[in-house]
């Protein structure tokens, strides 16, 4: 006796595999969205009084801290900003970042793999920003993998997820899109160290005539042992802009003339609290001009998990 011949084979395929697609695009966004557990750990600002600190090198302490203006900031922003036009092609690092929530919930620390191409080519602004990462920490994102690039892929953002969610392919989302976007302070195009510096003078520019504003340089501070020079914004009173801090901190290494980390407190709810940490980015471990290739931005490179 013959059976009748399945007739809806590859309906059904289709069917698994989009509902397979539909479930990880929506874990995705619960993975992305949770804020997850706060922590504690880097969260509070750089207390200079502390003379056993361990990122106050030995000829470091709060009596070499020196009062500055927010022009210098400027000035020494700029200047690093020109210097990556002719020295930053591209580089890699290990990328740790943490921010709060609108309603003032921290979120864990994220820690990423980068690879970076920035827009500078000999000494131009002609080439396309393009970035790969992949994620290590927390354990609920560790294996995620994310390319961008302003050229290729439509400009789309290829997202694949670690373990079983990898298995179904995440459609290409909209970088400014709700769903690349949900539960991140900012697109995906606002990272990297040259838009760090970049957002920097933007900021610094608004409030170069605030006499709220008190600024102190101190040198020879350590990150990952590397002789840098902590910049420390203070403003004296809310501004009520949507990025009013109480501090902000710069860790500037002067030999590369890059910026090692970024961090802004918001103001304490009662007199007496510790400022609350609105945002921290943190480059560890960076490596300039590495030679990265279109192949680093391809999700078929044979060194990552992309189906």
């Amino acid at each position: 006796m013959q059976f009748p011949k399945q007739r809806f084979p590859k309906k059904r395929l289709l069917v698994v595999t989009l509902t397979a697609s539909a479930v990880a695009v929506g874990l995705l966004l619960n993975a992305v969205s949770s804020p997850g557990r706060a922590s504690s750990e880097h969260a509070r600002p750089t207390d200079l009084s502390d003379s056993t600190a361990s990122n106050l090198s030995e000829s470091s302490s709060a009596a070499t801290t020196r009062e500055s203006t927010l022009a210098e900031v400027l000035e020494i922003a700029t200047e690093a900003r020109a210097a990556m036009v002719h020295q930053l092609e591209s580089y890699t690092a290990r990328f740790v970042k943490q921010e709060a929530t609108d309603g003032g919930q921290l979120g864990e620390e994220t820690e990423i793999q980068l690879k970076v191409q920035t827009r500078f080519r000999n000494g131009t602004e002609a080439g396309a920003m393009r970035a790969y990462l992949r994620f290590t920490a927390p354990d609920s994102v560790r294996g995620r993998e994310v390319i961008w690039a302003e050229d290729l892929h439509d400009g789309k953002l290829l997202v694949h997820e670690a373990g079983l969610l990898g298995l179904a392919p995440i459609p290409p989302l909209d970088p400014n899109g709700f769903l690349a976007m949900r539960g991140q302070r900012y697109p995906i195009s606002e990272i990297g160290i040259v838009r760090l510096v970049e957002k920097l003078i933007e900021r610094g520019q608004v409030d170069l005539e605030n006499p709220d504003i008190k600024v102190t340089i101190t040198p020879n501070f350590l990150l990952d042992e590397v002789p840098g020079e902590l910049i420390q914004v203070t403003r004296a009173k809310p501004a009520g802009t949507k990025d009013d801090f109480s501090l902000a901190e710069i860790v500037m290494d002067p030999k590369r003339q890059l910026i090692l980390r970024y961090r802004s407190f918001g103001w304490p709810k009662q007199a007496g609290e510790a400022a609350p940490l609105q945002e921290s980015y943190t480059y560890h471990d960076i490596q300039t001009n590495v030679g990265l290739t279109d192949l680093d931005f391809d999700p078929t490179n044979p060194e990552y998990g992309f189906p």
